[in-house]
């Protein structure tokens, strides 16, 4: 009798009397796996995320212990006992930045960084469109976060999901739940969210420039790019040359021509382990505890906010550039909007956006160009948040 009463002891309807916020919390994991399956909001991650959120939320599964991670540190000495659970393990991956270097491997293994190069001018609409990252830094601020959590909060604005998991799980570790959760959110909200802010920014006849085909890009500078650009980063940004080296080493991989092998691996079957582990280890940080009070609340609102004036950044300076350009070589502000680095989704939205304006107007490749330049670019904000704040 006594080791049927310890056996009840024991079942989850039981412990979930001590923190009854867990079933909250399995609710919300519901409604994500929802998002993610029915209404296809980033699914290749969201769902795993959700699912994590799920699995670390079951009473008495012991899958994973915030405790092991408290303060910023990982105790080794807790983790080596046999105390440490699945997720705890595979949330070392997080914690130790390998799982979003790895991602931007594959990033830059699956990025044609011609679009750049041909039209150099991009690399500034890209660098505008990180104007969100810091206004939202100053809200949070304001709002009494930290700088190390304003930081972490202010990088949702680069709509770069592993930049914004990998700054945030070095800078505020418990905030990693909904930080995710609100940049994978609003990523693929990306084309209810910048065309209205597109189109109030924007006259029509600004929405109809066309502009003159980009120039062919040679093998060589496909070559020297990822090298010069590295080197350049990482004399400037320290910090930020594990995401942008990663990112760039997976792009020599692309176009040198003799490593198809590796690059179709880095694309693939390796993407697609990290992401499945990724994604569950940043849900595995999703307990009541972290997740459900008034900070969520304020990273949801500051998370619209970042990207609205990201988009807006962007469009606007490439209003700004067209008062020093001749007439035929004006840029079309809608490719502006594309410097957040929701790749390729934003481009797709500037094309969506200047053919409503004039069916016969094709931005997608003059669109890729800030597009991959967000890219570099939330990576370079996130090295100067961490030389900051770490």
């Amino acid at each position: 009798m006594e080791a049927v009463m310890n056996f009840i002891k024991q079942s989850g309807f039981v412990l979930i009397g001590e923190n009854p916020l867990n079933l909250v919390m399995i609710a919300i994991s519901g409604v994500l796996l929802y998002l993610a399956i029915a209404k296809k909001f980033e699914p290749l991650l969201l769902l795993p995320i959700a699912f994590g959120m799920f699995l670390t939320n079951l009473p008495g599964a012991g899958l994973y212990h915030s405790e092991f991670f408290a303060g910023g540190h990982i105790d080794w000495n807790a983790l080596g006992n046999g105390g440490a659970g699945l997720l705890d393990l595979l949330y070392l991956g997080v914690k130790l930045g390998v799982y979003p270097s790895l991602i931007f491997l594959g990033v830059g293994a699956m990025t044609d960084f011609g679009p750049l190069i041909a039209n150099p001018k991009s690399l500034l609409l890209g660098a505008a469109a990180q104007l969100g990252i810091f206004m939202t830094f100053a809200g949070a601020r304001y709002l009494g976060f930290a700088g190390a959590e304003a930081g972490s909060i202010g990088i949702i604005g680069g709509a770069d999901g592993p930049t914004a998991i990998y700054v945030t799980s070095k800078l505020a570790p418990h905030l990693l739940g909904p930080i995710a959760v609100a940049a994978y959110s609003y990523m693929a909200l990306v084309p209810v969210i910048q065309p209205p802010i597109m189109r109030l920014l924007t006259t029509e006849e600004e929405r109809k420039i066309k502009m003159q085909q980009l120039r062919t890009v040679t093998k060589t500078e496909k070559l020297l790019f990822p090298v010069f650009v590295t080197a350049l980063v990482a004399f400037i940004v320290p910090s930020a040359a594990p995401l942008v080296g990663s990112l760039m080493l997976g792009n020599l991989l692309r176009e040198s021509g003799v490593t198809e092998r590796l690059s179709k691996t880095v694309q693939n079957e390796l993407m697609n382990i990290v992401t499945v582990f990724l994604g569950i280890s940043v849900g595995a940080t999703a307990t009541a505890e972290n997740f459900l009070n008034s900070a969520t609340l304020k990273i949801i609102v500051l998370g619209v906010c970042a990207f609205g004036v990201g988009t807006a950044g962007g469009v606007l300076l490439a209003k700004f550039m067209n008062l020093f350009c001749k007439k035929e070589n004006r840029i079309n502000p809608l490719i502006g909007s594309a410097g957040v680095s929701a790749v390729p989704m934003a481009a797709r939205v500037s094309q969506t956006e200047g053919q409503k304006a004039d069916p016969s107007n094709f931005l997608l490749m003059h669109a890729m160009g800030p597009n991959v330049a967000g890219v570099i670019g939330s990576a370079v904000a996130a090295g100067v948040l961490l030389a900051l704040f770490l």
